[in-house]
């Protein structure tokens, strides 16, 4: 089927590898959030359970998602593996860049037409807890720094962990659906306490056509631009900006494909063996 990695392309991940990563990427977190916070303390800095300085928000968010990408790759270690960048996506996509951006466009437009639906079935709040704690609006540099947590390093490190190991693990589990269903759930699930109760099954709806986007491309770029322009959009509604609201698309998306470009110049991603061509 075209799009669909041969079996010399597919990682051959256990499943049970999956939630290790998934916890091992919040335990990183938790401690590369301490890493940043006795330091911040040890200098002055007010840091309680009620309250927390956005920059140091910013920091440990940044932590974060590097834990993410740490923990998808020692797991993706384990046994001695070798592992390659390409097993996690990092490949052009196997339809070509224009039949990715179309079903890139589809799944935006599909979530943003369920989402109208849910929203007014269940009437969410309007959330700004998440902008209000990275500090968007003190500042230009928190404002740019919590634009750029949002819209580009987010979309990248949450799609290495969970479309590109997660799901790509449980694939070898029980087949794409399965695999798309709980990794929708789990991603959906860890944005609890960042994002509304009620906004945590649309989310989990947009971790499902994640995969489903990587499954079929055959490449993590896709979702990581969907899951950018998602945010950039998503980000945008919550300032109420209007133009800036494509500036800030276009940017996150060059960004993006800049830091591609940085990697693949200093060797961080690989080509593709020509071996694992598309599968039948």
């Amino acid at each position: 089927m075209e799009g669909e990695p041969s079996p010399s392309a597919t990682p051959g991940w256990p499943p049970w590898s999956a939630p290790i990563a998934l916890l091992g990427g919040l335990a990183l977190a938790l401690v590369g959030g301490l890493i940043v916070d006795v330091p911040a303390l040890a200098l002055g800095v007010k840091i309680s359970s009620s309250h927390t300085p956005p920059g140091i928000t910013v920091a440990d968010t940044v932590v974060q998602d590097v834990g993410f990408v740490l923990a998808a790759v020692y797991c993706a270690h384990i046994g001695g593996r070798a592992v390659r960048s390409w097993q996690f996506g990092l490949r052009r996509p196997r339809i070509g860049w224009r039949s990715a951006g179309g079903m890139v466009l589809l799944l935006l437009v599909t979530f943003i037409v369920l989402s109208a639906i849910w929203s007014a079935a269940v009437h969410p709040p309007e959330d700004k807890q998440v902008l209000e704690s990275l500090g968007s609006h003190e500042g230009t540099a928190l404002l740019l720094l919590s634009a750029g947590l949002t819209c580009v390093v987010a979309p990248m490190c949450e799609e290495f962990l969970f479309r590109g190991f997660i799901f790509t693990a449980l694939r070898n589990w029980r087949g794409t659906l399965p695999a798309a269903v709980i990794t929708g759930l789990v991603f959906g699930g860890v944005h609890y306490g960042s994002a509304p109760v009620l906004d945590l099954v649309p989310l989990a709806a947009l971790g499902f056509g994640l995969c489903l986007l990587y499954r079929y491309t055959g490449s993590l770029y896709p979702s990581i631009a969907a899951h950018s322009l998602n945010n950039s959009l998503a980000f945008s509604s919550l300032e109420n900006w209007g133009w800036q609201a494509p500036v800030l698309i276009v940017s996150s998306l060059v960004v993006i494909a800049a830091v591609a470009l940085a990697f693949r110049r200093a060797g961080l991603i690989s080509a593709e063996p020509s071996l694992a061509g598309p599968g039948t």
